[in-house]
């Protein structure tokens, strides 16, 4: 799980260099919890990429990517994102 204030804008990457060998990322595609904003998201051939903002206190969030490969493989990762006061420690 990771941990945000809901004043900061963080990124999460999917990187699937190892798992990829020769083949790369196709299309990439991330699903995401209402309640945060989705302020923009790319990939490279190796990883993809979604920028975060927003949520509120106490919430936990779920953002999912699928990605889908040259060679037709589905990669699929979910993150959780719990909104915290990064005060609190």
């Amino acid at each position: 799980m990771e941990f945000k204030s809901p004043s900061s804008v963080l990124d999460f990457v999917h990187d699937l260099t190892n798992e990829l060998g020769v083949d790369t990322i196709s299309t990439s595609t991330w699903v995401i919890d209402a309640g945060i904003t989705k302020d923009s998201d790319s990939s490279t051939t190796t990883a993809a990429t979604v920028w975060i903002s927003g949520g509120t206190l106490g919430i936990t969030y779920r953002l999912s990517n699928t990605i889908v490969t040259s060679s037709g493989r589905t990669h699929v990762k979910d993150f959780y994102l719990r909104i915290q006061d990064q005060r609190a420690g």
